[in-house]
């Protein structure tokens, strides 16, 4: 059973942060914390051509097509074991399954991210202290 002060902990983050959800499972348990969705303003007005916009202004946060790393965990992303300690997998690094290439700190628990395959990172798409999301790419592999 999920501990309620656990449970606390992950609405507190949900209510503080960017996320819109955040799902959480043990052995037995799994709940899914949602943020209700709030109703777009209807609009009066006439709104502008939307083909007058480049695709360039457009915010994307999937990454270039090709192999990457996401998070599994949310929680918030460190590139290195410390401040001023050297970066696990800095751009232009090979890493091999298994190679730790960052931290991800959820409910104060530092938890090291291995690769999945290997590959050379070509781009770390997360910044250095930045919340991350579940299943969020934060590098891309060559």
């Amino acid at each position: 059973m999920i501990d309620i002060a656990v449970l606390k902990e992950y609405i507190k983050v949900l209510e503080e942060s960017s996320l819109s959800t955040i799902e959480i499972s043990d052995e037995k348990d799994k709940i899914r914390l949602e943020k209700p969705k709030i109703a777009a303003a209807q609009v009066t007005e006439p709104v502008a051509d939307p083909s007058a916009y480049s695709a360039a202004s457009a915010v994307s946060v999937q990454p270039a097509p090709g192999k990457s790393i996401n998070a599994p965990i949310v929680g918030v992303f460190y590139i290195a074991p410390s401040p001023d300690a050297e970066p696990y997998a800095p751009v232009g690094k090979r890493v091999k399954k298994g190679d730790v290439v960052c931290i991800i700190e959820a409910m104060k628990c530092m938890n090291e991210i291995q690769a999945e395959e290997d590959g050379e990172i070509a781009e770390i798409l997360a910044n250095n202290g930045d919340l991350v999301e579940y299943n969020q790419p934060l590098f891309r592999l060559k």
